[in-house]
């Protein structure tokens, strides 16, 4: 073994360690804030917990297994794409926009309700990651809005944020 293959199996603490603790400690921060949670089961006998509980529990099955390999030595591959550059600045705009959308969202949801705010969140991250086709990106953003909107309220009986003057206009989980 070379000097810095010793030296790598030496040192314990890598990020590949700090992001498996972050996924597992995200996974039980998943569980314990299920356990909050009271409503009754929907139509499909599933209530509000089962997802976030099957999820949070994922998260921790899969952190354990993560922790667990980069203990015994581990290493995230590099990526070998033809289209990735390891060597290329970060494309902070990019980040700096698609957390300015999401950021918008959060506050706008209560204002203007799931189907506009959805859609505006939709419209954001495709025209921050290059959509060429704004207007294509507006209504398939407006499409996704009202389509998640209706799974959640009518097919999961979820209910979701109407909005100021849309909660007349738009239909109800009852």
């Amino acid at each position: 073994m070379s000097a810095p293959d010793v030296r790598e199996k030496r040192r314990w603490w890598r990020p590949e360690l700090g992001l498996a603790l972050l996924v597992l400690g995200l996974g039980v921060v998943v569980v314990l804030g299920t356990l909050d949670v009271s409503a009754a089961a929907s139509r499909l006998g599933l209530g509000p917990r089962f997802f976030p509980t099957l999820v949070g529990g994922a998260m921790i099955l899969i952190g354990l297994f993560y922790v667990a390999d980069v203990l015994r030595g581990g290493r995230g591959d590099p990526e070998e794409s033809e289209d990735i550059d390891p060597d290329a600045p970060a494309d902070w705009r990019s980040v700096g926009l698609v957390s300015g959308v999401f950021l918008g969202f959060t506050a706008l949801l209560n204002l203007v309700g799931w189907i506009a705010g959805a859609a505006l969140l939709f419209f954001g991250l495709s025209v921050a990651l290059g959509a060429e086709h704004k207007v294509r990106a507006a209504l398939l953003g407006a499409a996704l809005g009202v389509g998640t909107y209706l799974l959640f309220v009518k097919g999961l009986g979820v209910s979701l944020p109407a909005g100021g003057d849309l909660s007349g206009i738009v239909p109800s989980a009852d």
